[in-house]
């Protein structure tokens, strides 16, 4: 089986976030997981030359939380683009599936419903090892991922509306 690591990717080929305001919201459930994915965000928007004040933090107690915590964004700030960071590990019940269809969902329908991209940056693992593995560990970074996805994303919707 190949590794794959969520950090590589070409920098030649993500436009410029210095003009990009980014709304994060963050599930505090799992935060030993959620702060890397959180700091992987911010490193890599900065990479790209985001600015400081240009990057919104909000916390939201769990994952089931994040598409209202990213809707309110939407809502009460001007923001470009939001980056949804959670992690869900598997348990010994069904809880695990219900809280992942209902983010999926959610964030699904935050990018029908409003005109700015929502980044899925939600871990979905079989147990904790998987997820730190993608927190920073030999997997690299999902945030990267999800900071990434966010430039360019923003950077599209731009392009389209000149």
């Amino acid at each position: 089986m190949t590794t794959v690591n969520l950090s590589d990717y070409d920098p030649g080929r993500v436009p410029s976030a210095s003009e990009i305001r980014f709304g994060i919201v963050v599930s505090d459930w799992n935060s030993e997981i959620t702060m890397k994915l959180l700091i992987g965000v911010i490193n890599t928007l900065k990479k790209h030359d985001a600015a400081d004040n240009n990057i919104i933090v909000k916390h939201v107690p769990g994952s089931f939380e994040l598409p209202l915590g990213a809707q309110f964004i939407a809502e009460y700030d001007d923001v470009d683009a939001i980056i949804c960071l959670g992690c869900v590990i598997q348990g010994e019940t069904p809880h695990f599936t219900y809280i992942c269809q209902g983010v999926t969902q959610g964030i699904t329908q935050l990018n029908l419903d409003y005109n700015i991209p929502f980044v899925f940056g939600v871990l979905t693992t079989a147990n904790k090892q998987q997820a730190l593995e993608r927190a920073g560990g030999k997997h690299g970074n999902k945030g990267d991922e999800a900071a990434i996805t966010a430039i360019k994303m923003a950077a599209l919707q731009r392009q389209m509306e000149k």
